[in-house]
């Protein structure tokens, strides 16, 4: 009985891991393609050589200074948004839960258009953490006002969204003071770009991401735990309000790290997470991964798409994630209407 058992459970693990691989060999062939596309498509032979440093020395620079640390970029920030949606999703138990929506990302472009309206010629390292901070604030103040005795997720979403309107109608406020150089510099950030990312930007999110992915792993069994409802997990010895405290900074932790590199790309958060519950089901030990390469591949194909399909226009990737998330948005907005009825 107890073969049959761990045989059974070997079996239902096999099949989200072999997606989890698909998924991987998906993004390794989506990177590849990007690498090669552009205004100068280069074969998989050139890439291979010029990574190599056995290519022509335009080649090189292009891969070197442009396409490779483009494109790395792009599935780290992807990565790291998957994931903080599936935290905060995993923790308030609501599919519409992302950064984006409950005043995370809002935060972050406050304190962005903050410092660009201020210091217009401040640096991208010092946006970086202007960003980074105003994300973690507003996750902390959300989390403070939905405290009654402890926090339920439907307070979350609520206080969430009441932040996230109030950054915004501040974040619009100050730009129509801001100077013409400044505003243009906030809009680029708000839509959100992978364009003029470097290896500096490479190393910064992979170790900011690597960090932070670690613990939402360790965390794992602790969002499925959350998932069997407040009461039930209380009852188990689950440290309910410890736990969901620590998960909502590493979302933020998460989602600051990203826009602090590309700006506020939304929806990846929202769509990454239920597209990985499709494929891998509900566990977060195998959630967390996939939604990490399902963010990865959204943003990869975006970026790619943006800077090649209007060349020679350079069009934000954060114009092609609103526009597959915003419909999506709506889409899930409409099926929980449906379910409650």
């Amino acid at each position: 009985m107890k073969l049959r058992l761990k045989t059974a459970a070997a079996k239902g693990a096999s099949a989200p891991k072999r997606k989890l691989l698909i998924l991987a060999i998906l993004l390794a062939a989506s990177y590849a393609a990007c690498v090669c596309a552009g205004s100068l498509i280069l074969s998989l032979d050139t890439v291979l050589l010029g990574i190599l440093g056995k290519s022509d020395s335009q080649v090189k620079m292009i891969l070197e200074t442009v396409r490779l640390p483009r494109a790395t970029t792009a599935v780290l920030a992807g990565a790291a948004l998957g994931v903080s949606g599936t935290l905060l999703q995993g923790t308030i138990r609501n599919p519409l839960a992302a950064p984006n929506v409950i005043g995370i990302t809002g935060g972050g472009s406050l304190f962005a258009v903050l410092f660009l309206n201020y210091f217009p010629d401040g640096g991208t390292v010092f946006l970086s953490l202007a960003s980074f901070l105003g994300a973690l604030v507003a996750a902390v103040l959300v989390y403070l006002l939905a405290f009654k005795k402890g926090v339920t997720p439907i307070r979350l979403i609520l206080v969430g969204i009441g932040v996230s309107s109030v950054t915004s109608a501040l974040t619009t406020l100050l730009l129509s003071k801001s100077k013409n150089a400044a505003v243009d510099k906030a809009y680029l950030w708000m839509v959100g770009s992978v364009y003029g990312a470097d290896w500096n930007d490479v190393r910064l999110l992979l170790t900011w991401f690597s960090i932070c992915f670690f613990f939402s792993m360790a965390y794992s069994r602790h969002i499925d735990v959350q998932g069997l409802g407040d009461e039930v997990a209380a009852g188990l010895g689950a440290h309910l309000q410890r736990h969901r405290a620590v998960i909502i900074l590493l979302s933020a932790a998460l989602s600051g790290g990203a826009a602090a590199v590309v700006g506020a790309i939304g929806f990846i958060g929202l769509i990454a997470p239920h597209m990985g519950r499709r494929l891998v089901g509900t566990e977060h030990i195998f959630l967390l991964p996939a939604s990490a390469l399902i963010g990865a591949l959204i943003l990869l194909v975006s970026d790619t798409v943006a800077r090649t399909v209007f060349l020679p226009v350079d069009v934000p990737a954060g114009v092609f994630t609103a526009a597959i998330g915003a419909p999506f948005f709506i889409y899930q907005l409409y099926r929980s209407r449906n379910q409650s009825n």
